[in-house]
């Protein structure tokens, strides 16, 4: 039997000495999706940060059944690549060049960008309607188009586990829907697990085969979205009023006024 593609394990996560993640346990099997959500604070980036190696996490994550501490930072870029809410971008820099980034797990020390690089890069351009946005700076694109650049670059990185990281955060219904859907489309093409984190409960659903709450740094709930997107355990974590409707893919979450 193969080893998950995410391990947690008893994730302690202090940040300015503050408990941010207070023992969570998770797995991910390899080829699935799992979606974390939460309310703001639940630690939710936190726990994707410490699953892509930008966090302290001594013994508590394991990739494809390697702790991840020993993994050098080279191979865990071939295996992991990470989708941040709002990446740091190098003024000026174009769009082709940012994804190119994505290729420098491959491209030797002092060496430059191969053909086969470059063929990687366009191919991923294309796939997500870009190649018009490709020599234009990232700062003149609007959020949802910049968004699209973030996940081409983790795309072209060929890691087999994506972090996403509120991946539709910027985008309007219509670029969410075409985001999410290359994303999964991708992953049952070649094989790629999806641990994300998302805020819109409704679309969450759709995508993942599983639902992890988070709630004050520990697992609240866990399992198939149906199960995690009830009215109790959402009116007890969010203090939200909301009606959960049975839909074709996964529960409909819906916000009602409180009477």
């Amino acid at each position: 039997m193969s080893a998950p593609a995410v391990e947690v394990r008893d994730l302690h996560v202090r940040l300015g000495g503050a408990p941010i993640l207070a023992g969570v346990d998770l797995t991910v099997a390899a080829g699935e999706w799992v979606t974390v959500i939460g309310p703001n604070g639940a630690g939710k980036s936190t726990l994707l940060r410490a699953v892509g190696g930008l966090l302290p996490a001594p013994g508590g994550v394991a990739l494809f059944g390697t702790p991840i501490q020993a993994l050098r930072r080279r191979d865990r870029a071939r295996v992991v690549a990470t989708v941040a809410q709002s990446p740091v971008v190098p003024a000026g820099m174009s769009a082709l060049d940012y994804v190119l980034l994505g290729r420098t797990p491959y491209i030797p020390p002092l060496g430059r960008e191969s053909a086969t690089d470059l063929v990687a890069v366009h191919e991923v351009l294309d796939r997500l309607d870009l190649a018009a946005f490709g020599h234009r700076e990232l700062a003149t694109l609007s959020g949802g188009e910049r968004q699209r650049v973030f996940l081409a670059r983790a795309l072209a990185q060929g890691a087999t586990l994506l972090l996403l990281d509120e991946p539709t955060s910027a985008l309007d219904i219509g670029h969410q829907q075409e985001v999410l859907e290359l994303v999964d489309q991708l992953r049952r093409e070649h094989g790629l697990t999806v641990l994300a984190t998302m805020h819109d409960l409704s679309v969450a659903g759709e995508y993942a085969d599983r639902m992890v709450l988070l709630a004050d740094g520990r697992v609240a709930a866990t399992g198939p979205p149906h199960e995690v997107l009830t009215e109790p355990l959402l009116a007890k974590h969010y203090r939200a009023h909301v009606r959960v409707i049975p839909g074709d893919r996964g529960p409909l979450v819906v916000p009602i006024r409180p009477h």
